[in-house]
């Protein structure tokens, strides 16, 4: 005889860092739901329980918030039929819900007022910091159809799709048939993808650049090249271990950012969004304070977006990237200029050896923020400015904290929404040497 699950009715309370609605079990613990939204009652199955906190699936929305609207796309959440069974065999929700967006249920203009508030509540929460500066979010001026990468799963039968964001399908892949976060031509052209049953290939990426230039990206452990047949003439490359090899066209696409391109190859990190990453350079440029007297060290640096832009206004910039192929990308998009150093190696190393006083410093580490050798470096070095650009507010809030200890007054933070429907937020922190 099959168990039933345990459900609860819960009254939805916050919107919280992850995407999901919180409420509370009758014994005082948190319970994360995603796809719920504040201000909702909710009937939940329990598919994780922690000593202090529980994660649920929605079942059946008891009263709806008046701000729930309808997802755009069909592979969005929609709760299962009451009384459904089956549910607990099939993994939950999972199976409705493709876990590439968190947001479609919320109007945009909401979207901008909960990632707001998630930033400053994390900056007071983790960062302890009282009345953070946070200015209203830079809304995205296409909140659809806006990402130039994006990057898919295959399913066993070799179908792209995304893997299952709840709990019980960690590891599991839907297949889609659609999806409204990548620019047109990349929505034009994935879905002409077949790929053999039980491939080699890991994942399957693609990029659009200037002129709707693509390149298709294939990720495996395996030195083979997949079996690929493709009428249109992309670029296609084959990375593995850490090699790319050019299977098709070029090694690199080009991306348009105001008035330069920038080459980015296969294995180089790019913003998704490029009008966002306008938006971004165009706020350090009007924020930080550069003259010709001015050294600059770009931190993380990647394929020199931020640096290409300051070189011309500042008398040094310095680069710090480990990534070989953003190395080799960087020093193509910043050969015109005399000024700018490059140190390929990893931050918390790299920044240790340095010679240079920088008056500047800027930093866009991955999620996982700054190591403590680089917040020990950057101090050591003592900037006048330091500019943060963010993608994680936690572990902003956590590093925000230690350079205050170090002696900088947090500025401004001036949060950029660079992926509407998720609740990914971007956010460029300025501090000043007080």
């Amino acid at each position: 005889m099959d168990l039933q699950p345990v459900t609860f009715d819960l009254q939805l309370s916050t919107m919280t860092y992850g995407g999901d609605a919180m409420g509370r079990l009758p014994d005082g613990r948190a319970v994360f739901v995603p796809f719920g939204l504040a201000g909702e009652k909710v009937r939940v199955r329990l598919v994780e329980e922690k000593k202090n906190f529980a994660r649920g699936e929605i079942l059946q929305i008891l009263e709806s918030s008046p701000d729930r609207i309808q997802p755009r796309c069909k592979h969005f959440f929609s709760p299962l039929p009451e009384g459904d069974r089956e549910a607990p065999r099939r993994g939950g929700l999972g199976v409705r819900a493709c876990g590439g967006c968190h947001y479609q249920h919320i109007p945009y203009e909401k979207q901008l007022e909960i990632k707001t508030e998630i930033l400053v509540d994390q900056l007071k929460r983790i960062g302890k910091i009282e009345n953070p500066p946070v200015q209203p979010m830079i809304a995205c001026p296409n909140p659809w159809n806006y990402r130039n990468h994006i990057q898919f799963s295959l399913t066993e039968d070799g179908k792209l799709g995304y893997v299952f964001p709840l709990p019980l399908g960690e590891g599991r892949v839907m297949a889609i048939t659609e999806c409204h976060l990548p620019e047109s031509p990349i929505n034009d052209f994935w879905h002409q993808l077949e790929f053999e049953p039980e491939t080699d290939i890991e994942r399957v990426s693609l990029r659009a650049g200037k002129d709707d230039d693509l390149m298709l990206v294939l990720e495996s452990d395996s030195p083979e090249p997949p079996e690929l047949e493709i009428e249109a003439g992309i670029s296609v490359a084959h990375i593995y271990e850490e090699n790319s090899v050019v299977i098709a066209g070029n090694d690199h696409i080009l991306i348009h950012v105001l008035d330069r391109d920038f080459k980015v190859s296969a294995a180089s990190f790019f913003q998704v969004n490029t009008v966002m990453a306008e938006k971004m350079v165009e706020h350090l440029i009007t924020c930080l304070p550069v003259s010709l007297s001015t050294t600059l060290l770009d931190l993380y640096c990647g394929v020199g977006l931020f640096s290409a832009f300051f070189a011309p206004k500042c008398k040094t910039v310095i680069g710090i990237e480990s990534s070989t192929s953003a190395c080799d990308d960087f020093t193509v998009n910043l050969d015109e200029f005399e000024n700018v150093e490059l140190y390929e190696g990893a931050a918390e190393d790299a920044i240790t050896h340095l010679e240079a006083q920088p008056d500047v410093v800027v930093v866009d580490p991955p999620r996982s923020g700054l190591d403590k050798r680089v917040v020990d470096g950057i101090l050591k070095l003592n900037p006048k400015h330091i500019a943060y650009v963010s993608c994680d507010p936690s572990t902003l809030a956590r590093d925000a904290a230690r350079l205050i200890v170090g002696g900088y007054k947090l500025k401004d933070v001036t949060p950029f929404d660079l992926f509407p429907q998720t609740f990914h937020i971007e956010a460029i922190s300025l501090f000043e040497k007080i």
